[in-house]
This record gives structure tokens, C-alpha cells and sequence, in this order.
């Protein structure tokens, strides 16, 4: 065993003894080598600007929406469901977990740039072969201080090495996976908006349907007030019966839409529980907001810092290049640094003598000759990603343009039908009010009023849906514009 020391040590010297060779003989060929690197045709990113100037035009409001935009309906029971929904999400637990795995990853990749120390010991007993190189030692013999051929070997010591990364490899390989954290703090603020939108979406459903629910219970109650006062004329003999089978069906129509209303308000309760994560869902009724829809008076490169799922590509595309470096900086050689201090010893009593401390310095040079095309495979890799990171960024840009476009457009929509809606409303009141005023005066009897509320109702009933499609439209615009996620 000490021969076979003696043979690393004399290998280690003539390796200090070459380095100066080797370097310069290694330098042509480290520059060979990185120009073996192959050329790829690259996808360039999007030109935000002038693919958001199309919209700019159709937006003429003046704000975004803010960091928590659902506080300003002023309703404590959704601030209460938005708050939960963010807490207890499963999609938020998992974006949380996804956080802080990258963020583990990023500092195990990090730390391994570093310098590392390591302590060892171990013991060995082993017998010594009288044909082997150690053959000497296989004797007994006290005068040459051999004892065989029995041995227990004991070493412990430090052992310290350094890769110095004079290419930047594992610097490039820290920068991309601080970008996947990046990456996945965006997405989590995506994951947030995105829950934060869908919550207040089913939240203003549920109060929609339930607003109409009130309304076709109310139009049920006119109805029965007719069947009423048909039956009271039937009895009479003043009219047939065939007369009221009209009303008779249009009520068991209102029954039909109250029923389905009710299972859409179930369907909705149920869909915020698996939101909220809640066994149970308990709503009070509130009236629909009457805020309006806030738009920005232009789009630009402020949309790429105002969408979060924008800015989480724009970090895959910065982890992506670096990359593409670490794979670069792979054709160029490696440099270690290595040392050890150590105790090392044929016998354990002897294990513990300052004559058995052993120490030396490497520095050792690693330099890719031939590999089959891993390299070349690991670069091909690496900037296909990065295309493929460009390219999703790219639609990515796109989609959000269409999308505020497309929801832009549906609000102004949306807010011109509501408009004449309620003139529609008002003219079905002017009706009801005559037939009031005919009442009043014994013109006509009361299930005639009944009769004139009814369509009034029903065009109520018209003002709510488009109402609540306006609401809709505008949580769907904040989305689109980011959901007050901002980037700075």
C-alpha cells in the first residue's frame, strides 16, 4: 500500500510538472473545439409594441386594474371568498410548493460552484499478497518493520476541491435556475388571478341567478293572481274553461326556469367549494355592482409587465439562454483545484505519529477530445429549448393582445345593449303604470295589472342577464389585463 502511495504521488508530480505543457498545447485546441459548437437557426421574440398597436385604438379609459381590483364591489362575503380561495387552493398550495422546490434546486446548483471540505475515515484490515507489489510486507520481519501479513490500514484526514469555472458553466447553470424561480413566482401570480377571477365570476353568477330567481317568483305570483281570478269567472259562468289553460301553461313554465335556476345556483356553490376549498357553501343574497369597466388608454410594453403569465416565458426565455451558455461552456476545459490532509498509517497505533500526516495540492485539467457528439447533442438541446421558449413567448404575446381585443370589444358591447335595455325597461314600466292608473279608476280589473307586470318582469328579468354578462366581461377584462399583477 505505501508503494502504491508512493506511484500516486509520483503521478501527481508529473502532472504539476507537465501543467505548463499542457495548457499551452491544450490552448488551439480548446478554441477547436468551441468552434465545434453547431449553428442553429434561432426564433426571435415577438415585436410587443406593434402587435399591441392594433388595440390601442379601441381603449380610451385611463387606469389598470389594481393588485386586489375585486375589494372595489365592496362586498365582505367575495373579499371573504377570494381571501380563502388564495389561502387554501389546492392550485395555490401546489404553485407554493413549485416556488420552493426551484428555489432548492437554485441553491443545490449554487452551492455546488463553491469550494467543498470533506472530512473522511475509514479502516481497513487486509492481508498482504507475498507475489503482490506489497510483497514485502507479507513477511515478518521486526528489524525492517514489517509485521504481515495481516494489516490494519487507517486513514482519516480532509479532503478540499474547487472546480474555478473560468468558462462560466456552472455560473450559467445558477443563472437559468434563478430564472425558473422567477418562472414560477409568475406563474404563481398567474395562478392567483386566475382563481382570484374565477371565484368573482361564479360569485356574480350565483347573485345573478339568484336576482332572477326573485323575479320569476315574482311573475309566479302574477300568474297565479290570473288563474285566480279565472277560476272565480269560470265559477261564475261567465267564462270557459279552456280559456285559462294559456295561463295554466305559462306557469308551469315559471316553475320549469325557477327549477333551473336554482340547480345552476347548486352547480355554482359547488364549483366555489372546490375553489375555496370548503365542505359547505352558504350564500346571502347582494345586489350586482354597477362599477364600470376600467381600461388603460394604451397597451404597449406595459402589458408584458402586466401579465404574469407573459412575464413567467420571459423567464423561461432568459433560464433557456443560460442554457444555452452552460452548454457552450461545456467544449471548453475543466480546472480543479484539489488538496488533502490526512493521517495514514499501515498499523493504528502508528496512526496518530506527525510521521504518518500526508498532504498535497492538485490542479487537474479535464479536456473534451471525443465524445461521440454528446456535447454537440447536450448544445442541440439546449438552444431547441430556447427556440421552443421563444416561440411559446411569442403566441403567448399574441393570445393576450386577442384577448384584451376580444374582451375590450365584448364590454363596449355588453354596456350599448344594456343601454337600450333599459329604455326597453322603462317603456314596460309606462305600461305597468297605465294599467295601474286603469285599476285605480275601475276601468279594467286587477288581474288585467297582472297581466301588464308580467312582460315587465320578464324584460327585468333581461336587464339582469345583460347586466350580469357586463360583469362577467369586465372580470374577464381584468384578467385579461393582468389581474393587477405588475413587474417592475
Amino acid at each position: 500500500m505505501a508503494s502504491s502511495v508512493i506511484c500516486a504521488f509520483n503521478f501527481l508530480s508529473y502532472g504539476v510538472m507537465k501543467r505548463s505543457l499542457i495548457l499551452s498545447l491544450s490552448a488551439p485546441l480548446v478554441l477547436m473545439l468551441a468552434a465545434c459548437a453547431p449553428e442553429h437557426a434561432s426564433v426571435s421574440p415577438i415585436n410587443a409594441q406593434a402587435t399591441a398597436a392594433s388595440v390601442n385604438t379601441r381603449l380610451s379609459r385611463t387606469s389598470w386594474p389594481k393588485n386586489e381590483w375585486w375589494k372595489d364591489y365592496n362586498d365582505p362575503q367575495l373579499n371573504s371568498l377570494i381571501a380563502k380561495a388564495l389561502n387554501d387552493a389546492p392550485d395555490m398550495q401546489i404553485a407554493r410548493q413549485r416556488i420552493t422546490l426551484a428555489e432548492a434546486q437554485a441553491k443545490a446548483t449554487m452551492a455546488a460552484d463553491g469550494p467543498q471540505i470533506d472530512f473522511s475515515a475509514d479502516a481497513e484490515r487486509q492481508k498482504m499478497s507475498a507475489e503482490g507489489l506489497m510483497g514485502p510486507f507479507a513477511i515478518t520481519d521486526p528489524a525492517a518493520g514489517t509485521t504481515g501479513p495481516w494489516y490494519t490500514n487507517g486513514t482519516f484526514g480532509l479532503t478540499a476541491g474547487w472546480d474555478l469555472d473560468l468558462w462560466g458553466k456552472n455560473r450559467a447553470r445558477v443563472e437559468a435556475r434563478i430564472g425558473k424561480v422567477n418562472a414560477q413566482k409568475a406563474e404563481m401570480e398567474q395562478t392567483r388571478q386566475l382563481l382570484a377571477s374565477s371565484v368573482a365570476r361564479l360569485y356574480w353568477e350565483w347573485q345573478t341567478q339568484a336576482a332572477v330567481g326573485e323575479v320569476l317568483a315574482e311573475i309566479k305570483h302574477e300568474q297565479e293572481n290570473i288563474i285566480g281570478a279565472d277560476r272565480e269567472l269560470y265559477q261564475h259562468g261567465i267564462t270557459s274553461s279552456v280559456e285559462g289553460v294559456e295561463t295554466d301553461i305559462n306557469a308551469s313554465k315559471t316553475e320549469e326556469q325557477l327549477a333551473g335556476v336554482k340547480g345552476k345556483m347548486k352547480a355554482v356553490e359547488a364549483r366555489l367549494q372546490a375553489l375555496t376549498n370548503t365542505s359547505s357553501m352558504k350564500l346571502t343574497r347582494h345586489a350586482l355592482p354597477t362599477a364600470e369597466a376600467a381600461l388603460p388608454a394604451t397597451l404597449g410594453y406595459e402589458l408584458l409587465a402586466r401579465r404574469p403569465d407573459l412575464q413567467e416565458a420571459h423567464w423561461y426565455i432568459e433560464a433557456s439562454l443560460s442554457e444555452v451558455d452552460a452548454a457552450k461552456a461545456a467544449f471548453y476545459p475543466d480546472v480543479n483545484l484539489m488538496a488533502f490532509l490526512q493521517q495514514d498509517a499501515l498499523h493504528l497505533s502508528d496512526l496518530f505519529r506527525s510521521s504518518a500526516q500526508q498532504m498535497g495540492v492538485t490542479a487537474g485539467l479535464t479536456l473534451p477530445i471525443f465524445d461521440s457528439g454528446r456535447l454537440n447533442a447536450n448544445l442541440d438541446i439546449a438552444l431547441a429549448q430556447n427556440n421552443l421558449s421563444v416561440a411559446n413567448y411569442n403566441k403567448a404575446v399574441v393570445d393576450a393582445v386577442n384577448q384584451v381585443a376580444r374582451t375590450a370589444s365584448e364590454v363596449e358591447t355588453l354596456t350599448a345593449k344594456n343601454q337600450q335595455q333599459q329604455q326597453v325597461e322603462k317603456d314596460a314600466a309606462r305600461v305597468v303604470a297605465l294599467a295601474q292608473a286603469r285599476f285605480s279608476a275601475g276601468i279594467i280589473a286587477g288581474s288585467r295589472v297582472s297581466e301588464a307586470k308580467i312582460p315587465a318582469l320578464k324584460e327585468h328579468i333581461a336587464t339582469l342577464t345583460l347586466k350580469g354578462q357586463y360583469v362577467d366581461a369586465t372580470l374577464q377584462l381584468t384578467s385579461a389585463l393582468g389581474g393587477g399583477y405588475h413587474h417592475s
